[in-house]
């Protein structure tokens, strides 16, 4: 296994989970990579959905990259949509070094840490980043875990407030409600959620889904009966056993897997 921890801008971290090739017959082997935020209302990064997650998809043959972005009061937007696209910058850059994919690189969050994740499929090559980092990268796909999305009725204000700190009103909520920001170059989505989610309630998902839809790009969604908010890998592990919802993780793997194909 090839781990890396590297620095990002604002005061950021990124670690990198990356398969070995095993062998000299497999010297040039190549794997995808999801780099993955997770959640924490903006506030902190949850490591039940930080490392867990990793090693799973090392276990899978796909890399994984986990970025500690920078929590209110550090970090307001765009400081965490910035370290994001910078590590994706990074992982392309050293994509043979690493042996990743370069043409594969998925972007991962969970509640808020989805909010990022949806950030980056919708503003990759918006100003707010190509004038900071003068490049960015657009993900092939991204995967959306129970995700904060919209600023609206049905919106998780906490991650909002946290996400914007000062500069918070409802209306500058509203420009970061990321239904409103999908468009043509917002790559292909897996989305989950539980319909009794009551952090963040189904409808972020549903309406991520229908905005994808109006748009013409595809996604695959799971809604399942029953969980809480913040299940992460839904297993003992973790420490939020459900085990309807467990199978979410190889039905991603999956999804991946096709996508790359």
């Amino acid at each position: 296994m090839i781990y890396e921890s590297l620095p990002l801008c604002g005061g950021g971290r990124m670690v990198l989970y990356a398969p070995s090739p095993l062998s000299e017959v497999d010297a040039e082997k190549t794997f995808p990579c999801v780099v993955l935020c997770p959640g924490g209302a903006y506030a902190y990064t949850s490591g039940r959905e930080a490392e867990p997650l990793a090693l799973k998809f090392l276990a899978q043959g796909i890399a994984c990259a986990v970025v500690y972005y920078t929590c209110h009061p550090g970090g307001h937007y765009p400081v965490s949509l910035l370290q994001v696209c910078e590590g994706m910058n990074m992982l392309l850059e050293r994509a043979g070094e690493w042996h990743i994919q370069p043409d594969n690189l998925f972007v991962m969050g969970f509640s808020a840490g989805g909010h990022l994740a949806a950030s980056v499929g919708n503003e990759w090559n918006t100003p707010a980043v190509t004038e900071k980092l003068g490049k960015s990268v657009r993900p092939r796909g991204m995967i959306l875990c129970y995700p904060v999305i919209t600023s609206g009725e049905f919106a998780h204000k906490g991650s909002f407030q946290n996400l914007l700190g000062d500069s918070w009103s409802e209306e500058a909520a509203a420009e970061r409600s990321q239904e409103k920001l999908v468009n043509a170059d917002t790559p292909p989505a897996f989305l989950w959620h539980t319909f009794s989610d009551q952090a963040v309630p189904v409808e972020n998902s549903l309406m991520m889904a229908a905005a994808l839809r109006r748009q013409g790009i595809p996604f695959e969604m799971h809604i399942y009966p029953q969980g809480q908010h913040g299940l992460s890998l839904c297993d003992e592990f973790v420490g939020s056993p459900v085990p309807h919802n467990a199978g979410w993780i190889d039905l991603c793997v999956k999804w991946i897997m096709d996508t790359c194909a």
